[in-house]
């Protein structure tokens, strides 16, 4: 009986380390930039429903955000994301994102189709 409460203890010592080390992001995790990309899509997106945006226009943005997830998978494939990567990747979003405002903004319009 006396060898159990040891035991016992041992475990519930066990479980709740366990418990924290899954609570703990993991250092290669990038909510921000995830989050980040999914709004410039829907950016690129609403720009093709409004006709803001040339199926042109289109192709070079969706490279560039194609460009950053790439980069992105290269940083979390060592399993880390350093202060340099994050710095890049989010230079790399802001001009991701200026060009998006530039293109949806400029005097090129897509044609209607079906008219």
């Amino acid at each position: 009986m006396n060898a159990i409460k040891p035991l016992a203890a041992a475990l519930l010592a066990l479980s709740a380390a366990a418990a924290f080390a899954q609570a703990a992001p993991a250092p290669a995790a990038t909510p921000g930039i995830d989050q980040r990309q999914a709004n410039q899509e829907k950016r690129i997106d609403q720009g093709v429903a409004s006709g803001a945006l040339t199926k042109r226009e289109t192709h070079r943005l969706e490279r560039k955000q194609a460009a950053v997830d790439k980069a992105e998978n290269k940083a979390k494939a060592d399993g880390t994301v350093t202060r340099h990567e994050r710095r890049q990747l989010h230079k790399m979003q802001n001009h991701a994102s200026r060009s998006i405002k530039r293109q949806k903004h400029d005097a090129q319009v897509a044609p209607k189709s079906g008219t």
